[in-house]
């Protein structure tokens, strides 16, 4: 199973990254929360952007054969929460980032660079 969570991590850095996210985070809480096994952060600049970054997300991991089991905040893009299970997708604009600071509230997990994540 973490296997595949870090395989479906990897595809959605990719889709963040095709659309040009800001300031993209990995959190391993896989040994501090039973809610899943990481948490991918990244931003947007603006409402149209965050919504382009989740439809991506939602594209790439569709293809590989992910279903997603929930969304939030889609139609206000101020915070999406898209949730995969194992995987879970928080994309905020700047103001809303700093003010729930997620990266703050799961300092307990281990912190994972996106770009060496195998």
């Amino acid at each position: 199973m973490e296997q595949d969570s870090r395989e479906m991590t990897k595809l959605v850095i990719e889709a963040l990254e095709d659309r040009k996210a800001v300031d993209i985070r990995v959190i391993d809480i896989s040994e501090v929360s039973v809610l899943a096994d990481y948490f991918v952060i990244a931003g947007g600049t603006n409402r149209s952007q965050i919504q382009a970054l989740a439809d991506s997300v939602q594209e790439k991991l569709g293809r590989a054969g992910h279903g997603i089991k929930q969304i939030e905040g889609y139609d206000a893009a101020n915070w999406v929460l898209l949730d995969y299970g194992d995987v879970i997708v928080h994309i905020f604009d700047q103001k809303n980032r700093l003010l729930y600071d997620l990266e703050r509230i799961w300092r307990d997990g281990k912190e994972v660079d996106p770009q060496t994540l195998e």
